[in-house]
């Protein structure tokens, strides 16, 4: 079992998807649930972002049954995500995996947008430090450019869909036995990850968050029962895709094949030690 773990509105939407598998038990922390009961805890609001340093709840009650592997959903930007930090020190012991929803920084302006720089620092440091045991960012522009048919009705739950999506699959993966392949932990020190979604017919990548530096990338794809057993060389075929892609001593490439029901599809992770800069809201805080 996974605990699941929501920190404010919008991340707690995302939370909210993972409901229906019951391999997850899921905790939701937001402003919007109108008293405090089993696994949704209401959350104070504050005018001031100093308000809610110094108001961090007592969550070990609320904590008491938490599963010892723990993913937490933080949205930047958001009042809520100031209570993260706070939120994690009190699950610590734990297996903490932290997925950071980026927001459009060239957008944000004053106080939210000192919070997502100083948030995404900060847990970005925690991942080096080994407190996390990975952090892996999306990008709501990113997906918005992936999904570009998307409306406006639809928008939040589309974005909020991908990510459940690409989150549940990389559990299901890591504890499921591929049907083939050479997959390759990635190095302790590269805790910083970002998800890619694969067009299966070239494995383009199309990435949720764009990192600086890739130094890791792990490849996993889910091939059709029917495909799987009637396409002759099939596997020399992704693997010769695949080593046409750069690679160098810094940039390794490992895969995984698994078997489905569904049509193709696949994902793939990068992994790297680099802190991933915040250039848009940096910029703009240097012409202040």
């Amino acid at each position: 079992m996974i605990s699941i773990v929501g920190v404010g509105n919008a991340a707690s939407a995302v939370a909210t998807k993972f409901l229906k598998i019951k391999q997850y038990n899921v905790y939701l922390l937001n402003d919007k649930i109108k008293k405090t009961k089993d696994r949704e805890y209401k959350l104070k609001s504050f005018e001031k972002a100093e308000d809610y340093e110094n108001n961090i709840p007592d969550l070990t009650d609320f904590f008491a049954d938490v599963n010892d592997r723990v993913q937490v959903f933080i949205t930047g930007a958001s009042f809520s995500s100031i209570y993260s930090l706070g939120i994690l020190e009190q699950v610590k012991h734990k297996d903490i995996d932290v997925f950071y929803i980026k927001p459009d920084t060239e957008l944000l302006t004053g106080l939210p947008r000192l919070i997502e720089n100083m948030v995404f620092g900060i847990l970005q440091e925690y991942a080096r430090s080994g407190n996390l045991r990975s952090f892996t960012v999306f990008s709501n522009e990113n997906i918005e450019n992936i999904h570009s048919s998307i409306n406006l009705k639809n928008y939040y739950d589309t974005l909020n869909e991908t990510i459940f999506s690409s989150v549940h699959y990389l559990n299901y993966f890591e504890h499921t036995e591929p049907h083939i392949g050479n997959m390759s932990k990635p190095s302790d020190i590269s805790r910083i990850r970002s998800i890619g979604m694969l067009d299966m017919k070239k494995l383009d990548e199309m990435w949720l968050f764009d990192l600086d530096t890739e130094r890791e990338l792990c490849y996993y794809m889910c091939i059709n029962s029917e495909r799987l057993e009637g396409e002759v060389g099939l596997h020399k075929k992704l693997v010769d895709i695949l080593k046409q892609k750069p690679r160098n001593a810094f940039r390794k490439i490992s895969y995984s094949i698994y078997e489905t029901e569904l049509s193709d599809f696949g994902f793939v992770v990068a992994h790297t030690n680099a802190i991933q800069s915040n250039k848009n809201t940096l910029d703009k805080l240097e012409q202040e």
